[in-house]
Formats: C-alpha cells, structure tokens, sequence
C-alpha cells in the first residue's frame, strides 16, 4: 500500500510535469517529447526515493544514504529507459504523436512496465537493510501493527 501511495504521488509529479513541459504554457518542449519525459522522471524519482526511503520501505532501508541513493538512482535510470523506449516507438517509429499517444505510451504502457520493474528491484537491490537504524519499535508479529514501547517493554 505505501509502495502504491508514494509511487501515486511520484506518477503526478512525472505526469503532470510531462505535460506542463509538453502543452503547457508556452509549450516549453512541444516538440521534444523525450527530452520533457526525461525531465520529469528525474524529478518524480526524488520525490519517490523520500518517500520510499522514510515511509514505504522504512524499516528496511540502509545505513547508507548515498549507496542507496546511487542504487535507487540507477534503478530508476533503467525504469525510465522502459517508459522512453515506450514513447520513441510510439512517437518516432510508429508515428503516433498526439498528446493521447504520448501520454499512453509514456504514461499508460511505460508506466506498468517501469513500475514493475522498479518494484522489484527496490525489493532485491536498493532497501535491501535490516531495518537497524530505523527508530520506530520491530513490527507486532500479529496484524503487522508497531507497538508503542511500553507494549514492546510489557513482552
């Protein structure tokens, strides 16, 4: 679910700035689509790497900040590669270049494909700690709820 939610706010933050740089106002890169998707991957992949990092994979994030960053970061650089790969074929080869069809192939099918991925390599690659230098009492091992830590100290 939190997986879900942070990468609900990161999808917003890469589709809407897609499209603000596309058809906005000025219509900054009307005609570089790849170039405005890049741009708004790297943004939206900051704001998922906070959310992933201190909410979504909390207690097993790493020790360390910049391996895991440089590793989110990677992880992320192959996840947008999907959803670019999507939109160059969309728009470049198969000559599909409304607004619908960038958004589809960029957002839509990439999105699904970049997502999967990204998931799976979080798990196995990037949050991959015990959870040690998480502050927050272990898991109740019935329910998934934390306990407070007089309920923790009462076991």
């Amino acid at each position: 679910m939190r997986f879900g939610a942070v990468g609900g706010v990161a999808f917003l933050v890469d589709a809407g700035l897609f499209n603000l740089l596309r058809f906005g106002p000025g219509e900054l890169l009307e005609a570089k689509p790849v170039t405005a998707k890049i741009i708004s991957v790297t943004v939206a992949t900051l704001v998922a790497w906070i959310g992933n990092r201190y909410w979504a994979f909390a207690n097993t994030r790493t020790s360390s900040r910049t391996r895991e960053l440089v590793t989110f970061g990677a992880v992320n650089v192959a996840g947008m590669l999907i959803a670019v790969g999507c939109l160059t074929v969309s728009h470049y080869v198969l000559g599909l270049t409304s607004p619908l069809a960038d958004n589809v192939s960029a957002n839509g099918v990439g999105l699904v494909l970049g997502t999967a991925f990204r998931y799976a390599a979080y798990r196995w690659f990037v949050f991959t700690g015990d959870g040690a230098d998480d502050p927050r009492p272990p898991e109740h091992p019935v329910g998934g709820r934390r306990q407070g830590r007089a309920a923790a100290a009462l076991r």
